[in-house]
């Protein structure tokens, strides 16, 4: 319950920050006290035609008053982009740190799931980055996710990148 009210107040403010906003689309049991995997959709913002899926842990009241640290689940997501439709490219950051697609929290106020799109001009491929964005400790828990942009005749909205 208590996820639910954060990950819900994350949505609203990544709504308004213009970022992506996920679905929930699976949840699956991981064990008998309510811990359960979560699988978002997340269409990009500024690519339509392109959709990530991301998974990442949900921890249950018992197992947080069993465990304690009772406002952060654990770091450990995973992710995987693919093409859904025709690829139209909008407004993107071209630089080495490419944009912030979606971000929610993963603890009251210190940790964030977050999503990044970078584009790789050598290999028109657009790669997007799962990660914790923490406060205080970095986590170098990530995972990545590749969409060759190759023979798909995108839709550039600037024009693509010379």
């Amino acid at each position: 319950m208590f996820r639910k009210i954060v990950l819900a107040a994350a949505s609203a403010a990544t709504l308004c920050a213009g970022a992506a906003s996920a679905e929930v689309v699976g949840k699956v049991g991981v064990d008998w006290i309510g811990n359960d995997i979560i699988v978002d959709a997340i269409p990009d913002p500024e690519v339509k035609g392109v959709t990530c899926h991301v998974t990442y842990f949900d921890r249950s009241l018992i197992d947080r008053v069993k465990n304690g640290n009772w406002f952060e689940d654990p770091s450990n997501n995973s992710i995987s982009c693919r093409q859904t439709g025709p690829i139209e490219i909008g407004d993107i950051n071209l630089s080495k740190d490419g944009d912030e697609v979606f971000k929610a929290g993963m603890s009251l106020i210190w940790k964030k799931l977050v999503v990044n799109r970078i584009y790789d001009k050598t290999n028109d491929t657009l790669i997007y980055l799962a990660h914790s964005r923490e406060l205080t400790d970095g986590s170098a828990k990530m995972s990545i996710s590749t969409v060759p942009l190759y023979g798909q005749n995108p839709v550039w909205k600037n024009g693509k990148p010379q």
